[in-house]
């Protein structure tokens, strides 16, 4: 098997452990990993080798701006305290704690290759956090919290790991040039962000085409990282900006198509990306076993004790760091996503799992440093960072769903039917308000116009359906039954149609361009669905 064929492997791989995940009940990306891992242990299974350059312009822009999908900037401004208390100070704590250990358990681990290791280690995974919390129920600003979180942590690591990094090849290291870089990688980051983003949303104007808009997409997280890295700034703060840009402005309410086609084409994305990262996590098995030949037990030793450092740390700060947000949240009523109770805040702990990110950073340290010799300790780093990603994605992934079960932990589903409720109301309104105004300008006869007031009524409560009173609730739901039913056979009709084109494909003279174009039209009516009686 060479190179290619693995990387399909992987790709086929990360398309199967995701119903294969859901029908065991556990994780797809726990089961990439422990895929991953078995294909490592096969002897005709070749080495990864990537060169350490390309991994982090290749894995996180794509994972990092399809996670910056699933929140808003309005999310991450209302809980900018629970962000920066975790995602900024909870990462330099964790980083000097690995730092300080590992420099004085490890024999010949100089302090910048220690810090490159407790940064690298530090930022708890967006992906594998969502992916494996995401789906137990968990209340939504629990996931809140951590898609933030992981999304901050990965700026705040990588900005500290380059820093040390630079120390450790270049063997100097001065504070206020530290703190100058950190300060000038964060504004240029930005200020690329902004400007990509900016042009990108003008540029997909002129596009106007939905497939065209999907492929500039695809390219801005990785424009924006190079950019950004070519003027030494966060390449992953540029990606993150350019993102929180789009989804703020480049929204049209009424381009159904470009927004169902760009969340289907972006999920495929992060399934194939995620499946292949972690994937290549458990692949990397073969330098594990290279690096700890000879000295199993130093190297587990010094790998358990870096795993207990990571997650005690995260406990350790937590606690108090729960307790002060929810003092403060008090006070001061802001409209932010905390733990509210002990038992939330153990789940925030436990579902810390590190992943991409931290493997991507270890697979890309270089080799040698300045003056030709190697990097110290470079083995060392790739086994302990190994040693705490599938620590985390083997015992935390496959036991939180458990401990979720236990101490109960459950989404508000209050609050979620509230938030329906209301915003099923606003739907009513603005549709009747939009009604009048058209009234107002056009004739009309009364029967249709009562008839499309009713829609507007029906569209509200097929979003929230106990906004229904009792005495209209029997008349709605038969409604909806008849309508069910016109769908229903409008369906079937559809498809028949839909047969009867594709045949017309294999018949002589046939064009396929105009049979394409006819089964579009027969899709797109198959995507509004029948109307309402």
């Amino acid at each position: 098997m060479d190179q290619l064929a693995l990387m399909f492997v992987l790709l086929l791989g990360a398309v199967v452990m995701v119903p294969v995940g859901d029908r065991l009940g556990l994780p797809s990306p726990v089961l990439m990993t422990l895929a991953g891992a078995v294909l490592a242990l096969l002897p005709f299974v070749p080495n990864v080798e990537v060169p350490p350059e390309y991994i982090l312009p290749l894995v996180l822009p794509p994972l990092l701006y399809a996670a910056v999908q699933r929140t808003s900037w309005r999310q991450f401004t209302a809980n900018i305290r629970p962000i920066f208390l975790l995602a900024v100070a909870l990462v330099f704590a964790t980083t000097a704690a690995v730092a300080a250990v590992a420099h004085a358990v490890v024999p010949g681990m100089p302090i910048a290759a220690a810090v490159v290791l407790g940064a690298l280690v530090a930022p708890p995974d967006p992906v594998a956090a969502t992916a494996v919390a995401g789906k137990l129920g968990l209340p939504r600003r629990m996931v809140s919290i951590l898609e933030g979180e992981g999304l901050f942590n990965d700026v705040t690591a990588i900005v500290l790991y380059h820093v040390a990094l630079a120390a450790a090849v270049s063997g100097s290291f001065s504070v206020p040039g530290a703190v100058g870089s950190l300060v000038l990688s964060a504004v240029v980051a930005i200020a690329v962000g902004l400007v990509l983003g900016w042009a990108a949303n003008k540029l997909m104007g002129l596009l106007g085409d939905p497939t065209l808009q999907i492929g500039l997409t695809l390219l801005v997280p990785f424009v924006a990282y190079v950019l950004a890295e070519e003027f030494k700034g966060s390449g992953v703060l540029a990606v993150l900006t350019t993102a929180l840009f789009l989804a703020e402005y480049a929204v049209d309410a009424d381009d159904v198509m470009g927004r169902l086609a760009g969340y289907t084409f972006w999920e495929i994305v992060d399934t194939l990306v995620t499946g292949v990262a972690f994937g290549l996590i458990g692949l990397e098995l073969h330098n594990v076993i290279k690096a700890a030949s000879g000295r199993w037990g130093e190297m587990l030793g010094i790998g358990a004790a870096i795993v207990v450092v990571v997650v005690g740390v995260r406990l350790l700060w937590l606690l108090p760091a729960a307790w002060l947000a929810k003092r403060m949240h008090k006070r001061r009523d802001f409209d932010e996503d905390i733990p509210l109770s002990w038992r939330e805040t153990v789940i925030m702990w436990w579902s810390g799992m590190r992943g991409v990110a931290s493997v991507a950073l270890a697979l890309a340290i270089p080799y040698q440093i300045d003056g030709g010799a190697d990097f110290p300790a470079r083995d060392e780093i790739l086994f302990i960072a190994f040693a705490v990603v599938l620590s985390g994605l083997v015992v935390q992934g496959l036991s939180l769903p458990t401990l979720v079960k236990k101490l109960r932990v459950r989404a508000d589903t209050e609050a979620e039917e509230k938030l329906e409720h209301e915003l099923a109301l606003r739907v009513i309104k603005a549709s009747k308000r939009r009604l009048k105004e058209i009234l107002e300008v056009e004739e009309m006869p009364e029967e249709i116009s009562e008839q499309l007031a009713r829609r507007a009524y029906d569209m509200g409560a097929r979003i929230a359906p106990d906004i229904v009173d009792d005495d209209r609730r029997e008349h709605f739901e038969k409604r909806i039954t008849r309508m069910k039913k016109v769908q229903r056979i409008q369906s079937e009709m559809l498809s028949a149609a839909r047969h009867e084109v594709l045949s017309a494909r294999s018949e002589p003279g046939a064009d396929p361009e105009i049979v394409d174009r006819v089964l579009r039209q027969l899709d797109m009516r198959s995507l509004r669905g029948a109307p309402l009686p």
